[in-house]
């Protein structure tokens, strides 16, 4: 077992082997708010977050779009989209997980220090573990979806599958 200095707290590494945690550390360039550029039908994002933050509102709201495009962090485009959520394109729960894969797969084929950190992550399980948000990632009481995680881990599956 690989013992890394990467956790939020010790909790990680004394009750859970073989973990990889993305929130802020060695492994934050699998973070959405990393700041690896993504370019997206034409434009180049800052991060990956305000990508998909302006895709839920390119179609039903174009000016909140163009207000998270235009913004200086993607901490600032979440928050323009959390109070115009009643904005977003009226399936966004049904495709925000294909988009957010999309976007991931992006990410890895333009920036492959990206693709060499998901790599590096060998067998090990992907967690988004954010203290706040538990579909992206495991939550406040490690008890998610993980679904950010899930779909790092399926991508760095097929990765590997692809190099062999």
């Amino acid at each position: 077992m690989i013992k890394l200095e990467q956790y939020r707290d010790t909790w990680l590494s004394e009750k859970m082997d073989e973990v990889i945690g993305f929130y802020p550390r060695e492994f934050y360039c699998l973070d959405n708010f990393s700041s690896f550029k993504v370019k997206y039908d034409g434009y180049l994002y800052s991060s990956l977050e305000e990508a998909y933050q302006t895709i839920g509102f390119l179609e039903s709201a174009p000016e909140i779009a163009e207000q998270i495009k235009n913004c200086n962090s993607a901490h600032e485009a979440q928050k323009i989209a959390v109070i115009n959520k009643e904005k977003q394109r009226s399936d966004w729960d049904e495709v925000k997980v294909a988009i957010m894969e999309e976007l991931l797969r992006l990410k890895i084929e333009q920036n492959p220090y990206v693709k060499k950190k998901l790599l590096e992550t060998k067998d090990y399980l992907i967690v988004e573990d954010s203290p706040k948000d538990d579909f992206w990632g495991w939550g406040p009481n490690r008890d998610g979806v993980n679904q950010l995680g899930k779909l790092w881990m399926k991508l760095r599956d097929e990765l590997r599958e692809k190099n062999n």
